[in-house]
């Protein structure tokens, strides 16, 4: 009997061994496998898993097949099939340090527009069609990546001449038929040559967009990048990060430059300009300043400033004595503001100031960005009672059948077309026909850039309204305008 007992406890702890081994391989083979799926969370490229468990082996397959697949579609781009920014960099770390070669970024110009004309159907199969033919252009790329919407990017092993990179950018620049649609579309490149900026995947990238960057600003159709490309983005940071501070601390100021108004002789205007004296980088250009403030959607914040401090200032002069019109620039982005016309008013409800004692001033590029829009953003202003102009009227591509229908009263002849004007009959001719355009329409003309008393003369007798320039009177600080503003008068005015 106790030799039967013995027996069974015998097996019965066998059994428990063997269930709790099992048991413990299971829990081995769990942590293995969670392992490795944190492995692949975190972008390793093993996904090895060894189990001697032939039940757990269809499961192990399964794991290891959808971690292939996954790993080579985040490699790639969905819609061309080329990688994407992660096959690229993966494919630059595979083959580092490179000592030559070259990386050349190809942007489609202005793509959205295509998007917007024809819809995003008609644009996908356009970009399909583009990847295409970026794999056969005649200077073989060893590697090539779609980094963005309309970005791509090419590897070579060695420098190429600017020859084959004019081939390339003609290559690409060949008719396209998209849905039986012929479309010719524009490229500009950027070019980082691997020599001497090899160390670091993202600093090459880095370096790569400010060459195209570069190609944009500049209106270039290519662009390399050199050292002084950092120091131009580095000046940019201390530009952007500084405006926020900047304006706390005062260094952005405004200075109005008088307007002469013909028929009177008088002062009736002037134009409010922003300036920034950076503490460190001293006066900066808001040419310089605005483009940054529009891209990193600091505008609204700026513009806002402006607003308050042009409204203020307005009221403060009128409360002197200081009867006149103060005229401001919106840009494009605060026309996409659907309340704008209600923080005019507001301002102006909080400083007293009548309406039609402020003119607001869009460049014809922002207004025939979204001219729909803009219609509507200008009527709610002009029912407010601002006035409105068009400025640098001539420089953008306004169509005329809808010139006739913005709700404005003032078109500013861009001070670019004067720079013949006293040497070419044919600038004259320009400028002339301009001016009897825009009164026909009904809009009062101002005429920007005027340095001399001979253009001066001649634009009186074409029939302008207002002119500006330094020929008249330079910008003036608050203080320089007030004291100056008596003898703001042309004598030549009473002549006529």
């Amino acid at each position: 009997m106790n030799y039967l007992l013995i027996i069974i406890l015998f097996i019965l702890t066998v059994m428990l061994c063997i269930v709790g081994y099992f048991y413990w391989r299971q829990y081995r083979f769990i942590r293995q496998l969670t392992h490795s799926l944190e492995l692949q969370l975190l972008n390793q490229d093993s996904f090895l898993i060894d189990s001697p468990s032939t039940l757990l082996k269809p499961l192990t397959n399964v794991l290891n097949n959808l971690h292939q697949s996954n790993y080579l579609s985040s490699e790639r781009d969905k819609l061309t099939g080329l990688a994407n920014r992660v096959g690229f960099k993966r494919r630059i770390l595979s083959i580092m340090p490179i000592s030559e070669g070259m990386l050349v970024l190809i942007d489609i110009r202005q793509f959205r527009f295509v998007n917007d004309l024809f819809g995003f159907v008609f644009g996908d199969k356009l970009l399909k069609a583009f990847a295409k033919k970026i794999t056969n252009i005649s200077c073989k790329a060893q590697f090539i990546a779609r980094m963005n919407g309309n970005e791509f990017l090419l590897f070579f092993h060695k420098p190429l001449t600017s020859e084959q990179l004019f081939a390339i950018k003609n290559d690409l620049q060949t008719l396209f038929e998209i849905e039986q649609q012929p479309i010719s579309i524009k490229v500009q490149l950027g070019v980082l040559s691997l020599n001497e900026h090899h160390a670091d995947v993202s600093l090459m990238l880095r370096r790569l967009d400010l060459a195209l960057k570069k190609a944009k600003t500049l209106k270039q159709q290519i662009a390399f990048y050199d050292q002084d490309d950092d120091k131009a983005q580095y000046r940019e940071l201390l530009i952007i990060n500084g405006l926020p501070k900047g304006l706390k601390q005062n260094q952005l100021f405004m200075v109005f430059q008088p307007k002469l108004d013909i028929k009177s002789g008088q002062c009736k205007q002037v134009e409010a300009l922003i300036r920034w004296q950076h503490e460190g980088l001293g006066l900066i250009s808001p040419s310089e300043f605005i483009p940054l403030a529009e891209q990193t959607g600091m505008i609204e914040m700026l513009s806002s400033w402006v607003l308050d401090k042009v409204i203020a200032q307005q009221a403060k002069w009128r409360n002197m004595g200081i009867y006149i019109n103060v005229a401001l620039n919106l840009s494009s982005t605060d026309l996409d503001n659907p309340n704008l016309a209600v923080d005019v008013a507001t301002k102006l409800s909080q400083y007293l100031v009548p309406a039609e004692s402020i003119t607001i001033e869009i460049t014809e590029s922002a207004l025939m960005s979204s001219v729909e829009n803009t219609i509507v953003i200008l009527n709610q202003l002009r029912d407010i009672g601002v006035k409105l102009a068009i400025d640098d009227f001539g420089t953008g591509h306004s169509s005329l059948a809808y010139l006739r229908y913005l709700p404005v009263d003032e078109v500013k002849i861009d001070k670019a077309f004067l720079n013949e004007f006293e040497t070419s009959a044919a600038a004259k001719h320009i400028v002339k026909t301009s001016i009897e355009l825009a009164k026909n329409l009904g809009f009062k003309v101002t005429v920007e850039g005027v340095e001399s008393k001979s253009v001066l003369e001649v634009l009186t007798g074409f029939g302008v309204d207002t002119i500006q320039g330094d020929y008249f009177a330079k910008p003036f600080t608050v203080s320089e305008f007030e004291h100056s503003y008596p003898q703001l008068n042309y004598p030549i005015s009473n002549e006529s």
